[in-house]
């Protein structure tokens, strides 16, 4: 059971990136560094709420 979740900045709380993750499996939020276009630099982006 695949769901589609966005990732958001930290920093500046701007949706960025889109991924799947199945809930069933993985049961908390995941946190990864990406980065965001806006800042211009390597940030952490949480995954956001529906």
């Amino acid at each position: 059971m695949q769901e589609v979740i966005t990732f958001a900045c930290t920093e500046c709380d701007r949706k960025n990136y889109t991924s799947q993750k199945n809930k069933k499996i993985i049961k908390d939020r995941l946190e990864l560094v990406k980065y965001c276009k806006w800042c211009k630099k390597h940030t952490k982006h949480k995954e956001e709420k529906k």
